[in-house]
């Protein structure tokens, strides 16, 4: 009996875009099954000394999807949700974001089922450090890096190499989008939200969208959506609503994006900014406008309310924020959409440079970082939109054959099948 859509897990939803892509390629079944299943999956037990005293136990994931193009490489999700299941999902997708900007790293993703919000910073640096030790059998600068993901930043970065330097010695190219003291990049923390800028930009002059005083959303205000936001409104865009956990604002003049930004460093969240009309972030995502940019979540643009989005273009910076019965009702309502594999690469290219420092001892410039990230981004957008041209299939379709052909190309060239 065939499961309905509206009951997939979050792995399950991501390859049937594989299942799409290998059907085009003519995948054999046996490569296939390969490029499905993650390599390697680990849950480790999580136990934390709370500040009162009690210990709690939390469950962590770190989950290797496919090694064939090289090192493992993918974030480290702090979220209640960050079970195997989603987990498995953003692994998948590392392999083939990595794959389609063409970095030299295989797939993988790292979870803890927690709230880090309801936790103190000694006991995120505690959880931090027990989940490294359980997971650094794994890691090696040439076996597994990650690199923060929602709920971490640099300073989880700096706690994990200290925790893995502890055993193994210094090792600053252990993990990505540390701090710039320890080894970081320069450029890093932008990377992601300055990669979406420039992929807009991109797609904007194929699809004869003028840039200035362009309408955008933008649902999520955390370190993508923010710097989305801020690089866009400074190229000239009109950011008409954005939002965070607790609500949106919008205003279809345009926002001061800058005072949004100060707001937030003073706590003030974006649904207290004054000059605009306050939106649930369900609200946010239906409002009418020529860009919409999730960059929060996933799955929050569905077979529910697909039929209701009012945009032309929708830019995933988030992953997998669209599902694949949306997918289908938006292309099908002929609303072009920009895959996450594509649009929120940009993080894992800065990282893909960070590594290459470490390993060197050597630091760029952020002017050089900025413009090899655009390079690639847009070698990456071009090798994209060259195939939805000569093909006629859509973005996600493209960058799905890129990736998972490469991926498969290094699986025959290894003779793993």
């Amino acid at each position: 009996m065939a499961i309905a859509i509206q009951e997939l897990t979050p792995f399950q939803e991501v390859n049937l875009f594989l299942d799409d892509s290998a059907d085009r390629l003519g995948l054999s079944d046996g490569l296939r099954e390969m490029l499905r299943q993650p390599w390697r999956e680990l849950k480790v037990q999580v136990p934390v000394r709370m500040d009162d005293g009690r210990v709690e136990v939390f469950s962590g994931y770190r989950i290797q999807h496919n090694g064939a193009r090289g090192p493992y490489k993918g974030g480290v999700r702090y979220h209640p949700q960050a079970d195997a299941e989603e987990v498995r999902a953003l692994a998948s997708l590392m392999t083939w974001k990595n794959a389609l900007v063409n970095v030299p790293f295989g797939g993988a993703k790292g979870g803890v089922q927690c709230d880090p919000r309801q936790l103190s910073e000694s006991e995120l640096n505690r959880l931090t450090r027990r989940y490294t030790l359980n997971i650094s059998h794994l890691l090696a600068p040439n076996r597994d890096i990650p690199a923060p993901d929602m709920g971490t930043n640099a300073q989880t970065m700096a706690w994990m190499m200290d925790a893995y330097g502890q055993i193994h010695g210094h090792s600053p190219a252990i993990v990505t989008g540390k701090p710039v003291e320890l080894g970081g990049s320069l450029g890093r923390e932008a990377a992601t939200g300055r990669g979406v800028a420039f992929i807009l930009q991109e797609a904007a002059t194929d699809l004869s969208m003028d840039m200035d005083g362009i309408r955008i959303v933008i649902q999520g205000y955390g370190n993508v959506g923010s710097w989305a936001a801020q690089i866009l409104h400074d190229s000239g865009c009109r950011i008409i609503a954005l939002s965070d956990v607790a609500g949106g604002i919008y205003n279809p003049k345009g926002l001061d994006v800058s005072r949004i930004a100060e707001n937030k460093i003073a706590g003030i969240g974006v649904s207290e900014y004054l000059d605009g009309e306050k939106v649930t972030n369900a609200e946010l995502l239906e409002l009418e406008c020529d860009v919409l940019i999730p960059a929060a979540i996933d799955n929050v643009i569905n077979a529910e309310n697909a039929s209701r989005i009012k945009t032309k273009l929708i830019a995933e910076a988030a992953n997998h924020p669209v599902t694949f019965g949306a997918d289908q009702i938006l292309n099908d309502r002929g609303i072009t959409i920009l895959p996450d594999i594509l649009v929120n690469a940009g993080g894992v290219t800065v990282s893909y440079f960070e590594w290459t420092q470490n390993l060197q001892e050597f630091r760029w410039e952020e002017e050089r970082v900025n413009d090899e990230l655009r390079k690639v981004m847009s070698k990456a957008y071009q090798a994209v939109h060259e195939k939805v041209a000569s093909q006629g299939i859509n973005y996600r379709q493209a960058a799905f054959d890129i990736g998972v052909g490469r991926v498969a190309r290094a699986v025959n060239l290894r003779g793993f099948v």
